[in-house]
């Protein structure tokens, strides 16, 4: 342990999964002073406070997104340290106490694991993967459910040639230099990237949709794939050369985006008849963020961080670790790492919280955080004097 740690205390690391509707928050990272926006870290970390660590919890982020970009399953590092004498808590027990302290409703923790001490929630990434959601067919705002606004690009046009933004697609494929994609002034070292997976498909028929609108209204999905996208490249954005009224849609603020809404802005173009397959190429060979077709940005609402992938994870690590919950992640270890990738299972605790864990039925309480123990560290006992919490 370096220095600044409390002698005897014992530093733990955990990787945590988490996802969010990002329409209430200044995208995932935290806005720190006393600015009026928030984002998803400060929540987290304001949650971690109850765990009652010696040094206060940092989430160091693996994906960042803009405001406005929801996630399937995101991902950041945490170090928990607790006080001497006290054995590290299991993924499980910090998995539901932070759950537990959220305070925003949009933001759930799905699962945590132990790491080594050195693992780095961005840089041991190895794949993140980014859906984008489109509607056509949607002339004015109100046509959209009520339920799907803020969760897809609602465009006005019935039709996309889909054809042909396959066909651009193949253009993005592989290592190139993508400052086409990014602003003049992006902090990015390098803006070579290389995108392994561009998918244009029909999305089933959206549940929220009612029978009478289903012939008129109908879902895309493009998908993304890349160990890494360039982020917040757009300060000047594409100057695609559309117009409102030839099927662009309700966009809202086009602000500061990022490499996977500036493709999906381009594949749109293409798809509605206003750039071709062959000018996607040249864009890119351009180089230039200040070119000619850059001037619109897909809008934030519409995009989704769906995975982010690291090596010897496995499938808990796929982006969806809320659908394997109840397996047995055995074997799931990163190489020469097997201790510290293993799920941690503390025994149990006579009337302690992880037995309560282990028998949830029993302790209808423990939602609630007034889990009553002998251990007055628990992360789900609140303070001394604080009560039960109105619900």
């Amino acid at each position: 342990m370096g220095s600044g740690w409390a002698a005897g205390s014992v530093r733990a690391r955990y990787l945590v999964y988490f996802q969010y509707l990002g329409t209430d928050f200044n995208g995932v990272a935290a806005v720190r002073g006393a600015q009026r926006a928030v984002g998803v870290q400060n929540y987290l970390e304001e949650a971690a406070e109850r765990l009652k660590s010696v040094v206060p919890v940092k989430f160091i982020i693996s994906s960042r997104t803009d405001a406005g970009v929801h996630a399937l399953s995101n991902a950041a590092h945490l170090d928990v340290q607790r006080r001497s004498g006290q054995p590290p808590f299991s993924p499980e027990v910090l998995t539901q106490a932070l759950n537990t302290h959220l305070r925003h409703p949009a933001i759930r923790v799905l699962q945590a694991f132990r790491v080594p001490s050195d693992f780095h929630a961005r840089y041991a990434a190895t794949s993140r993967t980014y859906l984008y959601r489109l509607a056509t067919g949607c002339p004015r705002p109100d046509q959209l459910p009520v339920f799907e606004r803020n969760r897809c690009w609602a465009l006005r046009a019935d039709y996309l040639d889909v054809a042909a933004m396959r066909e651009a697609a193949q253009h993005l494929l592989g290592t190139h230099d993508f400052s086409a994609f990014q602003s003049a002034g992006s902090p990015s070292t390098s803006s070579v990237r290389t995108l392994r997976r561009a998918s244009v498909s029909p999305d089933p028929a959206s549940p929220f949709v009612l029978p009478q609108e289903s012939r008129r209204l109908r879902f895309w999905t493009l998908e993304f794939e890349s160990q890494s996208f360039l982020y917040r490249q757009v300060d000047s954005v594409l100057r695609l050369s559309w117009g409102w009224g030839r099927g662009l849609g309700h966009c809202g603020s086009l602000g500061l985006g990022s490499q996977v809404r500036r493709m999906t802005a381009i594949l749109v173009a293409v798809g509605l008849g206003t750039l071709t397959p062959t000018e996607v190429k040249v864009i890119l060979e351009s180089r230039d963020p200040l070119g000619k077709h850059q001037t619109r940005v897909a809008p934030a609402h519409g995009l989704f961080l769906k995975s982010v992938l690291y090596g010897g994870l496995g499938d808990l690590a796929a982006g969806n670790p809320a659908q394997q919950e109840s397996q047995d992640p055995g074997g799931r270890e990163a190489p020469g790492q097997p201790e510290d990738l293993r799920w941690e299972t503390s025994g149990p605790k006579a009337g302690g919280l992880e037995s309560c864990l282990q028998q949830p039925q029993s302790c209808p309480q423990l939602l609630c955080g007034v889990h009553s123990t002998e251990s007055t560290d628990d992360p789900q006992m609140p303070s001394q004097g604080q009560g039960s919490q109105a619900h």
